[in-house]
């Protein structure tokens, strides 16, 4: 089941930064045929932070990620599968993705790896926390 959007204020303080965390059945995990528990994030913060210098530039974006979430709830893999256009964004994105913190996905009541494809939108309009 997807997790709801997480939004986090941005270093300027009235943007956002909004990820949905989104399973990839074809990736889904690395080993069995029974169906797949889905990741869902920890916390209820984002540890992505909207580039400053973007943020001053008034640059906005969205960069799709897709992340492997080891059996520890851990992100042991980051790509970047569709780039905002702008480097520091989808930068900015995979280092945020690298400290998250999921439950790990499970397959017949095991905890397993688990792909998982997370869009992160950048945005300077004001979020839900504003």
């Amino acid at each position: 089941m997807p997790s709801p959007c997480r939004h986090r204020r941005s270093r300027a303080g009235t943007g956002r930064v909004a990820i949905l965390a989104v399973g990839v059945p074809a990736l889904a995990a690395c080993a069995g045929d029974g169906e797949v528990e889905e990741p869902a994030p920890l916390g209820d913060a984002t540890p992505i932070e909207y580039p400053l210098e973007m943020w001053d530039q008034g640059i906005e974006g969205e960069t799709v990620l897709q992340v492997r979430v080891n059996e520890l709830g851990e992100v042991d893999s980051v790509a970047v599968i569709e780039t905002s256009g702008h480097e520091p964004l989808d930068s900015a994105a995979a280092e945020g993705a690298r400290a998250m913190r999921f439950q790990p996905g499970r397959r017949d009541g095991r905890d397993v790896p688990v792909w998982v494809r997370i869009p992160v939108q950048f945005s300077r309009q004001s979020g839900p926390e504003s």
